[in-house]
């Protein structure tokens, strides 16, 4: 007994353990470009790093433990009944509850390690993760500056720096200040050079500066004739960060989910917190906050009583029906329970209910099917013949019907009297007018381009890799719309929004999956292809013939440099505007304002340097009219472009654009000039009605959109790159995107080339070898993808080579194992 004991947890912790790593790191890698950026910023170090994995570590294990649990003893269970294992052991007396008995020991240590993370770690690793955002938040404020870029982050400041020199303490040449506290008139200061001091570990929200060689410029707001002007050789100045109110543990509004088991109990009880007392809404918060601290460990035994009877059961679909039957029961369980939160947050179920309703309901399913497992029954019996029907039509229904279609390109349509008279002529035939069969597309092109190309080889070989393609994307695609409908399951009950925008949303949101996974599909239909090949000793044939390795991968890597070449194409062809309507959409269901494109809030902008000794000129105003191209309360500086002090001040309040003349009219206004940091005697003059044919900005030079990459096309992005360049707002990520345009497709034949040498090492092994390692290559990639972009907007990498560099690195990878494969 103790072998088979051990031998079954042996059989379904190996499973558990595979899924349970599987599935935390994909849910990773939603924040890890964010942690790499942050690492590659210096805003955070190697150390600061790790504690931020380790920190969200315990709140993702909440979700994938119990899910781990699930996915072994289904995989598990459903090998050993393919392989009639099963049936062995419940002929040597060992009965369905002992399955139970043995499976539950795996269930209550995952319990015990689950209940452990979730009331000690998980709230602990909440609040120190909150700590680490506060000692981050001013290192992150001094390298986010950057040359020509208006930093808004401080609290009634503005600050312009033109140039930023990477060092220790970061070093600042030419350094505009605007103090905002009276928005109208700001006060400014000027400075040649400015360093940032570490900042106090006391106070981590104050920045200090310390500026060298510059001047500070006040005004009265009632008389602008008022205007004292200091000179400084050094000076210090502190800058508090935004958000000077950000959550604590010790607050009423902290992170609930950094709050102690204790605490959060005093939560629930209605207990006051400083001086204020919870609100309903807050108690009731506590209270789902606590539940399901608890709800998700105890899964872990919930899951296996519907486990078990259903992984005994899949006789006839194995571990393919193991994995649909994963799938199907953990998208229904945490949709139940998302379901569940969302009634009990908005009030129409009570907190313990809403938490745990879908636990309940799997424990009563679970109960009857283990009662209809010894004897069999209607509900055991629909499950098992469901997974396993979808199991074989993902194993076979699939590629056959994908084959069948693409065999259209490469076989005659079909004849009936053709298919005849090529093997049976007709009676009273001729030899000399036997019936041929019509030509197929591939032999058409061959025709056209007067080629050879492809031979009746590659014909199978890029079939076999078209439909792999095919299906993997179909599969990645189905996840995907999948999950991401879980994800907005939430915000589609809070809001209550109708079903046909939800299901609009998933089909403008499938473009973008495609250009997502397509290089991960092109990798993964690789793997497959020459793996099957392999195993079936077809590749063995045909380098018996004396036809090499790179003979066979040719049509491959054809169809993989079309299949790049199209996805440029649909990048800038049709995916923009999907992405945009999707994005629309998505707003709508979760109840945010539609979003507008123009600059919200925009008060700065640069003006335009046509000419060497032109003035640099900032403008400031109150508000712009794009309608009607008028200004409220606009104030221009000019500075020397050699020294950056301030040479002239315009102030009006209100100008407005004459299109008879092609110039700015200022209304109401006055103007001021200085030599250095002295005002020059006489220059305040005030106006009623001014122009100034010096300023030759247009109106449409004001009208600048902030759109999203992923919405514009190659020319588009770089038309807008050059258009946000002239008014100093920052561009360098924007090309770093501009690259990725062309680098991102490319991919997808680096891919092909990489994954060939792999798939031919793999030998005898399995699919799931193929699919391990297609995700194992392509997390590397993703990850020194994102280590490089963060590099290139941060200005460390020029932007072609940041885009470039992973497709360069791993295309070399690639290149050089193929030519160490044996032929």
């Amino acid at each position: 007994m103790r072998i088979f004991t051990r031998y079954i947890l042996r059989e379904v912790a190996s499973y558990a353990l595979l899924g349970g790593v599987l599935f935390t790191f994909v849910l990773f890698m939603r924040d890890l470009a964010k942690i790499l950026d942050l690492l590659v910023r210096d805003s955070a170090s190697f150390t600061d790093a790790l504690r931020i994995f380790g920190d969200m570590l315990p709140n993702t294990l909440m979700v994938t433990i119990p899910t781990a649990v699930l996915a072994g003893i289904l995989l598990g269970l459903s090998r050993l009944a393919a392989d009639s294992e099963v049936t062995a052991m419940r002929a040597c007396g060992i009965g369905a509850l002992t399955f139970v008995r043995i499976i539950s020991i795996l269930s209550f240590t995952a319990l015990s390690i689950g209940l452990v993370n979730a009331l000690y770690f998980a709230p602990r690793g909440a609040g120190d993760l909150l700590k680490l955002e506060d000692e981050l938040k001013s290192s992150q404020a001094s390298v986010a500056v950057e040359p020509r870029v208006f930093y808004e982050d401080f609290k009634n400041y503005v600050l312009y720096v033109q140039d930023v020199r990477p060092t220790a303490n970061a070093a600042w040449h030419h350094v505009f200040l605007a103090d905002l506290t009276q928005p109208a008139n700001p006060n400014v200061t000027t400075a040649d050079q400015a360093f940032v001091s570490s900042p106090d570990p006391a106070d981590p929200q104050t920045l200090r500066l310390h500026l060298l060689n510059g001047g500070q410029h006040q005004i009265s707001p009632t008389d602008p004739n008022q205007y004292p002007i200091s000179h400084f050789d050094t000076t210090d100045m502190l800058l508090q960060l935004e958000s000077q109110d950000e959550t604590h543990i010790s607050r009423l509004n902290a992170h609930i989910q950094a709050l102690s088991l204790r605490e959060l109990w005093q939560r629930t009880r209605g207990a006051p917190v400083g001086n204020r007392v919870p609100t309903p809404a807050d108690i009731r918060a506590a209270q789902i906050e606590l539940y399901t601290r608890f709800s998700y460990p105890f899964a872990c035994l919930v899951l296996m009583l519907i486990g078990v009877p259903l992984g005994l059961s899949s006789k006839r679909g194995g571990k393919s029906t193991g994995f649909v039957l994963t799938l199907l029961l953990v998208f229904s369980y945490y949709l139940l329970t998302n379901v569940g939160v969302a009634f009990a947050k908005s009030g129409k179920l009570s907190p313990f209910l809403g938490v745990w309703a879908a636990n309940l309901i799997f424990a009563a399913f679970g109960v009857v099917l283990l009662q209809q497992l010894a004897g069999g029954g209607v509900l055991l019996n629909f499950f098992t013949t469901v997974g396993a029907s979808l199991g074989k039509g993902l194993g076979r229904i699939a590629p056959r019907s994908i084959a069948a279609a693409l065999s259209r390109l490469t076989n005659p349509p079909d004849n009936p009297d053709a298919d005849i008279s090529s093997t049976h002529p007709a009676p009273g035939a001729q030899a000399g007018h036997a019936h041929h069969p019509a030509t197929t597309l591939i032999q058409r092109m061959r025709r056209l381009f007067k080629t050879s190309f492809p031979l009746l080889l590659d014909e199978y070989v890029m079939r076999a890799y078209a439909t792999n393609f095919l299906l993997s994307l179909g599969t990645f695609a189905l996840l995907f719309v999948v999950f991401t409908f879980f994800e907005l399951m939430g915000d589609i009950v809070r809001n209550q929004t109708p079903f046909i925008i939800v299901g609009e949303y998933l089909i403008n949101l499938i473009p973008f999956i495609i250009n997502a996974v397509t290089p991960l599909c092109s990798l993964l239909a690789v793997l497959i292809t020459f793996g099957a090949l392999n195993r079936s000793s077809e590749l063995t044939a045909m380098k018996a013939t004396g036809i090499s390795l790179y003979r066979v991968v040719a049509p491959v890597l054809v169809v993989a440099t079309v299949l790049a070449a199209a996805l440029f194409a649909f990048d800038e062809s049709y995916l923009p505007d999907a992405n945009r309507r999707q994005e629309q959409l998505r707003a709508e269901i979760k109840d945010k304002p539609a979003q507008t494109f123009l600059l919200p809030g925009r008060q700065f902008i640069s003006g335009k340097m046509d000419k060497a000794g032109d003035p640099a000129r900032i403008f400031y105003y109150q508000a712009f009219d794009t309608d009607r191209y008028v200004f409220d309360d606009l104030t221009v500086f000019e500075f020397d472009p050699a020294t950056f002090t301030l040479t002239r001040r315009i102030h009006a309040q209100t100008v407005r654009w004459d299109a008879t003349v092609g110039q700015w009219v200022f209304d109401n206004g006055w103007k001021r000039s200085f030599s250095g940091e002295t005002i020059i005697p006489g220059s305040y003059q005030t106006f009623s009605v001014a122009t100034f044919p010096e300023i030759r900005e247009q109106p449409s030079y004001f009208k600048k959109d902030d759109k999203p990459s992923d919405e514009m096309s190659y020319g588009e992005l770089d038309k807008y790159i050059a258009d946000l360049r002239q008014s100093g707002f920052d561009t360098v990520k924007l090309q770093v995107q501009l690259a990725n345009k062309l680098a991102v497709p490319a991919i997808t034949l680096v891919m092909a080339i990489l994954a060939v040498p792999f798939a031919v090492s793999m030998g005898k092994r399995g699919g799931l070898a193929g699919i391990a390692t297609a995700i194992g290559v392509a997390l590397c990639y993703w990850v020194v993808a994102s280590i490089f972009s963060s590099m290139g907007n941060i200005n460390t990498l020029p932007p072609l080579l940041a885009a470039w560099s992973p497709d360069l690195l791993f295309g070399i990878a690639g290149a050089y194992l193929l030519l160490r494969t044996p032929t």
